[in-house]
């Protein structure tokens, strides 16, 4: 069984980009991690990397495809067997496909939907019974402003993402009079693995340690208080 301590942070997509800056976020903070990633190799490194920083929390990796949902159900059993407490989860694994809906490879929207959504939605359905038993715990659906603004070429990308943001309406709702809290954050441009290579100067969009920042803050309000949204985009607006 896991021995996690007081403070328990899972983040899914936590091998780069977002994940990993809010890993370490939330371990600077003295949480507990159970990080989460396809990419096992990645996600150890990770690991090894924040233990070294952050001797005193204990990180447990699990490698999983978070697009196949009975690796995202194996999952979440997995988790509630260890009996983890769940402080904090952040539905961050994600993926993007640029395209237009009149032409974009056939499969695409399938794909997007897996990802960007049923991986949100599988792993939150798995572990809600006992934050909900416990009344507390509070889930963070990272969307994006894909899911409030359509774009070019954007295509099944931001169909995605619109989902994912009425998932996490819907699920604020309900989870209203349970006391577990619901954060839908819509990040715009960072610099992430994705934008190397892309020409961009770093400094014209948003650092991914902005929108840890940002997380970090909201999930540290009182009980009776909830940040329903954050949106954060570059100075300088949209790319």
């Amino acid at each position: 069984m896991l021995n996690f301590g007081i403070m328990n942070c899972i983040i899914t997509g936590a091998s780069r980009g977002l994940g990993k800056a809010m890993a370490e976020k939330f371990a600077a903070a003295g949480y507990d991690l159970a990080l989460i990633a396809r990419d096992g190799l990645r996600l150890t490194g990770v690991q090894a990397e924040l233990n070294t920083r952050f001797p005193t929390i204990r990180i447990d990796c699990f490698p999983a495809d978070m697009s196949k949902k009975n690796e995202i159900l194996s999952l979440g059993n997995g988790l509630v067997k260890a009996g983890i407490a769940v402080d904090v989860l952040i539905n961050n694994a994600g993926q993007f496909l640029p395209g237009s809906v009149h032409d974009e490879a056939e499969g695409t929207l399938e794909q997007m939907i897996e990802v960007n959504l049923y991986s949100a939605y599988h792993l939150t359905r798995a572990l809600l019974p006992g934050m909900m038993a416990r009344r507390s715990g509070h889930i963070f659906n990272i969307c994006s402003v894909a899911s409030l603004q359509a774009y070019p070429n954007g295509g099944a990308y931001s169909i995605s993402k619109w989902a994912l943001a009425g998932f996490s309406a819907n699920l604020r709702e309900e989870l209203k009079p349970h006391g577990v809290k619901v954060t839908s954050v819509y990040p715009g441009a960072a610099y992430t693995d994705s934008w190397i290579g892309s020409g961009v100067d770093p400094h014209r969009i948003m650092e991914a340690a902005d929108v840890a920042e940002m997380v970090y803050a909201a999930s540290r309000l009182s009980p009776q208080a909830t940040v329903e949204e954050i949106l954060l985009r570059p100075q300088l607006g949209d790319l």
